[in-house]
């Protein structure tokens, strides 16, 4: 049980439309979804309303994973989490505070109110709490009337979240054994098709999900039905006593629950608190050329149950650590782009990492697999992992590592047909080969994936301070590096990154990431001692890009092709140059472009270059970070934090959306959110600060 009162939370909150705006003219923070249980993407629960109580949670694909919650207030209940039909009566939601590892809603009914904290310990300083599969939900309340009261709170789970299909039917038992002093029940599907199907709309149907309720005096636990369950509680504040013993059964009949009641007499001013964990074993998270891999916090703990022991007996603690990075981290944001940008770093940290689960890769090293969420649910994709790679740059190299390493297996098994980087590795979880077009040479991004894959290798050296992991994989880089040196100045007809756009000659913006590929090339010989060479490819990147200054400039802007006159695209790929320290490019170069895009964005934000009226998140802050100045890095930016206070369409932080309207055009929940993190490597000192402080894990 959990007394102490712990630290106030930051709100968060939205500015109402003026850069620089005071605290003060800031308007109450609206997210298009507000990320609760978000572990890995099975393991992925939101709000996609303003209130909680307005429906139930959804998994990020937008199927119900419900969670229940009401509070019982002298005798009369009242619903604080969940849809309609489990108490017509709700408490009042009066604020909402989203910050990087913790979600925070508080509620007032009665005289009573009531904290609810969700809590996922993502710390890069702590790697076995990272890959953790653990979600903390605290309850804190406390009178605010000066009279006491006698409160019971409920929770249930359903077990949704343990199939894909509510048909499939699904099993559930109470451990025997308390764990760390806590009461842990299990749902599973009955069949346990363990890594069976792969696919992008689709939730996990094998492993068990566990709710962990401390064995205290006042507290209740039990397995039931939907109905039975919050219909008890509503009439007097209990839940009953016996498990429902009717199993197997499908998780859409009769839906049963865990439910958990906690008695809390005599609540008065002083705040009193209770903590429920939720945590999944998966028991193997991926198969990788027809081999399944265990997730690493397997590897860190031997078990599930010291897992769960560790985590649950260092709760308090641990809440302490998510306070101290939050507020840490949401100061710096601050510093780099104001409140707007630091609310935009709260809402993206979480989502991020729950976008791909880490694994025990077979050379027995952390290994990085994210899922395309929404967008044909490929993994390790090379062109997703690019743009998400600042964010493993700054907090984690060896995840960034991690995320490029089963692509130069894949690369340099002989299964991989072709002189340049593969763009995939397979379909979530199945990673047995490229699932995107299969090996069709037309479909493939030569310039694109081999660019990708040495400038997310430069950028883990230069995190780490060594090339060593580049080292591993020299013949690879060696070989991409060569493609680049005699295609990627003017590259051919191909697909980019930006595939959804089709396929396009004589790509600028391309053009940019091969330059600055054969620069981060040379750099990893510099750091390598080859020096001849490193000396080679920087001359060859140095002509590359005078060249590209004349090919490109079209007055006050760079063009989208080489051979189209007043077109004009975002530059993106050219931070790399700054980040890297190459230096390869006059500073006119980037200059010229942001003061472009300043006349160019819309209400919504910048368009991804002159065809169209859609932009990419990622790509959009990353050539903000272009910018000389923060003030005209916060004009660029305020765009989409408008869409993300504005958009009609709540999912979890979307990459691709219309500037001109704020609506969805595509993807959710996808790991590039991790690409906002950019401007944080733009600072030496921060990123230094940050890195050093990322652990390595024990091998």
């Amino acid at each position: 049980m959990i007394s102490k009162v712990l630290s106030a939370f930051f709100i968060v909150s939205l500015v109402s439309g003026v850069t620089g705006a005071a605290v003060d003219d800031l308007k109450a923070f609206r997210p298009p979804a507000v990320p609760l249980v978000t572990v890995d993407p099975y393991m992925s629960v939101w709000s996609f309303t303003d209130n909680l109580y307005d429906s139930q949670p959804v998994h990020w694909t937008g199927q119900i994973h419900a969670m229940s919650g009401m509070i019982n207030i002298d005798g009369k209940s009242y619903r604080f989490m969940g849809a309609e039909n489990l108490c017509p009566e709700t408490v009042r939601q009066v604020e909402l505070e989203v910050k990087p590892t913790q979600t925070t809603y508080r509620f007032q009914a009665e005289g009573v109110e009531l904290k609810l904290r969700f809590t996922t310990p993502f710390l890069p300083s702590d790697f076995r709490l990272l890959v953790s599969p653990v979600t903390f939900l605290s309850y804190e309340v406390r009178s605010v009337d000066s009279s006491s009261h006698d409160v019971a709170i409920y929770f249930d789970v359903s077990a949704e979240w343990v199939v894909n299909d509510p048909n499939q039917e699904v099993l559930w038992r109470r451990i025997p054994e308390q764990i760390a002093g806590m009461e842990l029940l299990q749902f599973g599907s009955k069949d346990q098709p363990i890594l069976a199907e792969s696919g992008d709309n689709r939730r996990i149907d094998w492993g068990y999900l566990y709710v962990g309720l401390p064995a205290t005096e006042g507290n209740n636990s039990v397995v039931a039905t939907a109905n039975e369950a919050r219909d008890g509680f509503v009439k007097d504040g209990t839940i009953g006593q016996t498990d429902d013993k009717n199993m197997p059964r499908p998780a859409n009949k009769d839906w049963p629950v865990i439910a958990c009641t906690m008695n809390i007499p005599g609540v008065k001013a002083e705040p009193v608190q209770r903590v429920l964990v939720l945590a999944y074993d998966d028991i193997f998270s991926i198969e990788y050329m027809y081999h399944r891999l265990r997730p690493w916090w397997a590897k860190e703990y031997g078990s599930f149950e010291a897992m769960f022991s560790e985590c649950a007996s260092t709760y308090e603690k641990i809440l302490e650590k998510c306070d101290a990075f939050d507020k840490e981290l949401l100061a710096d944001a601050r510093k780099l782009g104001g409140e707007q940008y630091a609310r935009l770093i709260s809402i993206a940290y979480r989502h991020t990492l729950a976008s791909g689960k880490v694994v025990v890769g077979p050379d027995g090293t952390p290994w990085f697999f994210h899922k395309e969420c929404f967008s044909n649910g490929c993994m390790a994709t090379v062109d997703v992992s690019y743009p998400a790679s600042p964010f493993f740059a700054l907090f984690s190299p060896v995840l960034l590592e991690g995320m490029t390493a089963p692509v130069f297996a894949y690369a340099a098994s002989g299964k991989w047909p072709y002189q340049f980087a593969p763009h995939d590795v397979g379909k979530y979880p199945k990673g047995n080969g490229q699932a995107y077009h299969g090996t069709r040479l037309d479909k493939q991004m030569p310039v694109e994936e081999c660019g990708n894959m040495i400038l997310m290798t430069a950028a883990a050296a230069k995190a780490e301070g060594s090339a060593k992991f580049a080292a591993g994989h020299w013949d690879l880089l060696t070989q991409w590096a060569g493609y680049l040196k005699a295609k990627g100045l003017d590259p051919e007809n191909q697909l980019c990154t930006d595939d959804f756009t089709g396929h396009l000659a004589h790509n600028a913006n391309l053009s940019l990431k091969a330059i600055n590929a054969l620069g981060a090339y040379g750099m990893l010989c510099e750091m390598l001692g080859k020096t001849e060479q490193a000396k080679d490819y920087r001359k060859t990147a140095q002509e590359m890009a005078a060249k590209w200054v004349q090919m490109a400039d079209d007055g006050d802007h760079y063009r989208l092709t080489f051979d189209k006159s007043n077109t004009w695209s975002m530059k993106y790929n050219l931070v790399w140059d700054k980040l890297l320290g190459l230096n390869l490019f006059p500073d006119t170069v980037a200059q010229k472009e942001v003061a472009y895009y300043l006349k160019k964005q819309n209400k919504y934000g910048l368009p991804l270059d002159n065809r169209s009226e859609f932009t990419k998140t990622d790509w959009l802050v990353w050539s903000a970070t272009l910018a000389d100045s923060q003030k005209d890095f916060k004009r660029l930016i305020e765009p989409l934090y408008r869409f993300v206070q504005e958009t009609p369409d709540r999912v979890p932080f979307t990459d691709w959306y219309w500037t001109n309207t704020g609506k969805l055009r595509g993807f959710r929940a996808r790991p590039v959110i991790g690409g906002i993190f950019i401007k944080f490597l733009s600072e030496p000192e921060l990123w230094q600060k940050w890195k050093e402080r990322a652990c390595r894990p024990q091998l």
